[in-house]
């Protein structure tokens, strides 16, 4: 048992066990968010499209297209790695709205989801995309 805590606390394991969990990671909470959130946006998965809340009473096409982006676009960004810390930035901008904004007064079970995607994205932004991901690719080869 002993041998086993040691070779779990070595730092090439945890490294290695980190870069593999952020990849995970990204890709769990990517995917739910395009697959869930995203696409029945756009009226696919769904009879029709999901009308778009405005709490902020932007303009129509900026809101939708803003809420959209964020909810497809980026969540696909940073699924690959790619502009990360970024690319999350618009997601959080939409869930942190959500949940301060337009779920604030509601119940728990309510206001949970943008929570913890506010939660996940907010992790991703402050500890990056990990090894596997374009951004680490990319930054190899400058």
């Amino acid at each position: 048992m002993k041998k086993l805590f040691l070779r779990l606390n070595d730092p090439f394991v945890t490294h290695k066990v980190f870069n593999i969990g952020m990849l995970f990671f990204r890709i769990a909470v990517c995917l739910e968010m395009i697959l869930v959130h995203g696409l029945k946006k756009l009226g696919i998965s769904a009879t029709e499209a999901e009308k778009i809340p405005n709490p902020l009473h932007l303009p129509e096409f900026f809101n939708d297209g803003f809420a959209m982006s964020a909810n497809i676009l980026f969540p696909f960004l940073v699924l690959i790695g790619l502009y990360t810390r970024l690319a999350t930035i618009p997601t959080l901008a939409v869930t942190l709205t959500g949940y301060f904004v337009l779920h604030w007064n509601d119940a728990a079970l309510v206001r949970d989801t943008p929570f913890m995607y506010s939660a996940a994205f907010l992790l991703i932004l402050l500890l990056g995309p990990g090894k596997y991901s374009v951004d680490n690719y990319i930054s190899k080869n400058d």
